[in-house]
């Protein structure tokens, strides 16, 4: 099967929107100088989109689009919604404090796809056309913990993560940040990472270069 990005109409303003980013990304953890206006540009950073398109039959496969949410990204994230939701100092420091620590235990990605079956792109489903992995730069796989299927996204979700549609699924996918052997999911020191939907269908790949720091 042949493959090629293939930009749809749908998502052309999404994809203006990514490619203006001016926030680069940051990998080491530690405290961040955020304001809540900063979301967007970190958003923008940390988030990939792409399409499989099958030419034989002129059909398209999958359009995915999936934010890591990394420290930095969960730190933005923390600052927006406090300001939004006016949260006092307190309950803003709990809830960064909070989603801080999971980063150790948890690698987490906010999924939303589309393509012409819908049952098929239900990744919560065994029915579904695609498997999920994450992939480093070694190749090494790891495969989620957690695939939890968004039926009706919040008023704050579709907010902060504009590529929900009606037209997609939204999901939100956890990988454990070791493995069994103890090894991390992503190495300090990892070049880049690919977020892999593979299946009969096709493959995608949405990968954070982060050369790119």
């Amino acid at each position: 099967m042949r493959r090629a990005t293939f930009a749809s109409l749908s998502f052309a303003a999404l994809s203006l929107l990514l490619a203006c980013t001016t926030h680069t990304m940051r990998r080491e953890t530690g405290p961040r100088s955020f304001t809540a206006d900063d979301y967007e540009s970190v958003y923008r950073a940390w988030t990939r989109d792409a399409d499989d398109f099958e030419w034989g039959s002129m059909d398209d496969v999958l359009h995915a689009t999936a934010t890591y949410e990394s420290w930095e990204f969960r730190w933005a994230y923390v600052v927006r919604y406090a300001r939004d939701h006016s949260l006092d100092d307190a309950s803003r420091d709990a809830m960064l404090r909070a989603t801080l620590d999971d980063t150790r235990r948890n690698h987490r990605f906010f999924v939303t796809l589309s393509g012409p079956e819908f049952r098929e792109q239900d990744l919560s489903s065994e029915r579904s056309a695609w498997r999920v992995l994450l992939v480093d730069d070694d190749g090494r796989q790891t495969t989620p913990i957690e695939i939890r299927k968004v039926r009706r996204a919040s008023a704050a979700e579709r907010v902060y993560f504009p590529s929900i549609s009606p037209h997609r699924q939204v999901f939100r996918i956890v990988f454990p940040t070791r493995h069994d052997d103890g090894a991390p999911t992503i190495a300090d020191d990892a070049a880049a990472i690919r977020l892999r939907f593979a299946g009969a269908r096709g493959q995608v790949d949405l990968e954070w270069d982060f050369r790119e720091e």
